[in-house]
């Protein structure tokens, strides 16, 4: 089975591993599962999610593919590279959404992207239950070096705290 390459997918070591993009509000903060307002996940195994705050939040990673031991040739195959990202909202306050997710070349110059609309949860008209997000890239053409993900989102009610989007058990991985 093809291993994560993000580190720190759901919030175990805070916010290590992570660059905070952007951090308004209150920014994030990692809480345990299910939280307050919260559904449970999925997994029994993921114990702590993000959430974000107020004002827009967005944090994200950059993959150096050959310092995780690929090699150009491997990656000039133009390899399946599938993400994932785990998100929902408080059963009290509807939050917005996004992922956004880069393959880059040596020089950081997008190949190819994913950056799905806003998704906007309501919990008048949802579940609030976690949600997946996923995506397979192929056929992106040789050259992959890097692959840059981030998320983020914000509540739609500007209440202080952390009612925005949760989101956890991200992952990115490589299929050869």
């Amino acid at each position: 089975m093809p291993r994560n390459l993000l580190k720190n997918p759901c919030g175990e070591e805070d916010l290590e591993s992570w660059e905070l993009v952007e951090n308004g509000g209150n920014g994030w903060i990692v809480e345990d599962m299910p939280g307050d307002c919260g559904p449970d996940f999925e997994n029994d195994e993921v114990k702590k999610y993000f959430a974000t705050s107020f004002e827009w939040c967005s944090k994200k990673q950059v993959i150096d593919l050959l310092a995780e031991d690929y090699t150009t040739d491997e990656l000039n195959t133009e390899p399946e590279v599938t993400v994932e990202d785990w998100y929902c909202s408080r059963t009290d306050c509807g939050c917005e959404y996004r992922l956004a997710v880069n393959l880059l070349n040596d020089n950081h110059e997008v190949i190819e992207y994913f950056k799905p609309e806003l998704v906007l949860l309501d919990p008048e008209n949802d579940d609030c239950s976690w949600k997946q997000m996923s995506y397979t890239f192929s056929g992106y053409g040789p050259g992959l070096r890097f692959i840059s993900f981030e998320h983020g989102g914000k509540d739609t009610k500007y209440w202080h705290g952390w009612f925005g989007v949760r989101v956890t058990g991200s992952s990115v991985t490589i299929n050869l």
